[in-house]
């Protein structure tokens, strides 16, 4: 990162900027060590500003996509608030369940009557998606917030049973060269880096799916499958699906599970993005993995991280934001001098924890390739918010950056408006080979 460039551009008291441009330096790291070419990948500040908020310069067919569901967002309770998420319609259908509603307006009534903690229960107890807006202090005295904050921001397990851990800056930096894993591999090319490298992508929303979308963006021939009866978002899927190919698999199915373990045998990437054991009855842990194939890169990530009482809770960006103190921090008094909780200026829990899963997979190809073996790695979305509030306050007076480079494609979908990738190949910015494919198109077989 050039030092003079901007350092502050997004409102608010912490240093997204920062959480930004380091998980993106993480991405770059990896690939520099992973080529043997310092300095080849590296991102800019408008590069970075851009693809954090991908999804917000999308047009589609010239609309914009569709955010928020009415049902997701902040709640007044009877002594506090709470942050709810419902974009998924089985999700909305559960946290109605939770409150014993019918309508969007029946669960506000019923969610003001409640206490925020009481409420947060009853809907996780419904398989909803909700947590109430804690401090910063309460969220640090916890169970789940003292387990949030355990390990590195990358923790590694190789096949020969050695680990490892980064931290968001030092991932940056490329310092570390665990157990075996050379400075430089001396594989320079022109080319793009992963040309033949094969990614299976289990994930959804929006953190797993910028790792792959980026991955693909460098050559892997990425394979992103989907359960028939929970589908993607469409609009989600279009920001996220850019160089990839889309199945949907039902991964229960005896005749599914023959064509996965077919998958698996010939990939070398695995990136599986649910919640912490979801995958696991499918073989799909990654110590079966390595077990079954040694050489498979697994790279796993959710919200809450492998321990704590929430490691099994489903969560997202918005919701990990409301309990571990950032919409506290965030928090204003509005025009009526009420106060409300607020939120991160674009959604950069997902973005970064993307970013370090894209690090990670390429740290666990490079070390392929001197070791013989792979390995797995972990990540969290409240892990990653503590990588954040260690980074603490941007000091720096706010810069404007240039206008996004926006880019234009024809797609299944109709003419999309896009940024690309937050990185430069030397001189170059880095395009998406294709555009999003038609959802769910594409047989369950390598390219």
């Amino acid at each position: 990162m050039d030092a003079y460039s901007p350092r502050h551009w997004w409102s608010g008291p912490l240093d997204v900027e920062g959480l930004a441009l380091h998980s993106v330096e993480a991405a770059a790291a990896a690939l520099n060590l992973f080529e043997g070419t310092p300095g080849r990948f590296r991102t800019t500040p408008a590069l970075t500003a851009a693809a954090f908020d991908s999804f917000g310069h999308l047009r589609i067919a010239g609309r914009k996509p569709q955010g928020f569901a009415p049902l997701s967002g902040f709640h007044r309770t009877s002594d506090g608030w709470i942050r709810t998420h419902a974009n998924y319609p089985h999700h909305e259908q559960r946290l109605l369940q939770a409150l014993g509603a019918a309508s969007p307006e029946e669960a506000e009534r019923q969610l003001h009557s409640m206490a925020a903690l009481e409420a947060e229960a009853a809907i996780q107890g419904k398989g909803g998606i909700a947590a109430a807006v804690r401090t910063r202090s309460e969220w640090l005295d916890s169970d789940m917030g003292r387990a949030a904050g355990l390990g590195p921001w990358i923790a590694f397990d190789f096949a020969d049973g050695a680990t490892a851990g980064l931290g968001l800056e030092e991932s940056a930096a490329a310092t570390v060269a665990a157990n075996g894993t050379e400075a430089s591999t001396g594989m320079s090319h022109n080319g793009s880096p992963l040309d033949g490298v094969r990614v299976l992508d289990l994930t959804r929303v929006i953190a797993g799916p910028v790792a792959t979308r980026l991955l693909a963006a460098l050559g892997a021939d990425v394979l992103r499958i989907d359960p028939p009866a929970f589908p993607e978002i469409e609009d989600q899927f279009v920001d996220t699906a850019f160089g990839k190919r889309s199945a949907e698999a039902d991964l229960s199915v005896p005749d599914i599970q023959h064509k996965l373990r077919q998958l698996l045998a010939a990939a070398d990437v695995v990136v599986a993005g649910y919640r912490h054991g979801a995958l696991d009855r499918f073989g799909l842990n990654p110590r079966e993995l390595l077990a079954l194939y040694p050489r498979l890169a697994v790279v796993t990530l959710d919200s809450w991280g492998s321990a704590g009482p929430w490691s099994g809770l489903r969560g997202f960006d918005s919701i990990v934001q409301a309990a571990c103190g950032i919409a506290h921090v965030y928090g204003k008094e509005n025009d009526d001098g009420e106060w409300r909780p607020g939120a991160l200026p674009v959604q950069a829990l997902d973005h970064a924890t993307g970013y370090g899963v894209a690090a990670a997979a390429i740290h666990l190809l490079g070390r392929r390739r001197w070791m013989g073996t792979g390995g797995a790695a972990h990540l969290s979305l409240a892990r990653t918010a503590e990588e954040l509030f260690a980074l603490g306050r941007n000091a720096e007076l706010p810069s404007e950056l240039p206008a996004p480079d926006y880019r234009s494609r024809d797609s299944t979908y109709g003419e999309l408006r896009y940024v690309g990738p937050p990185l430069m190949d030397g001189d170059q910015p880095l395009d998406y080979p294709f555009p999003p494919p038609p959802y769910g198109g594409t047989p369950l077989a390598w390219a």
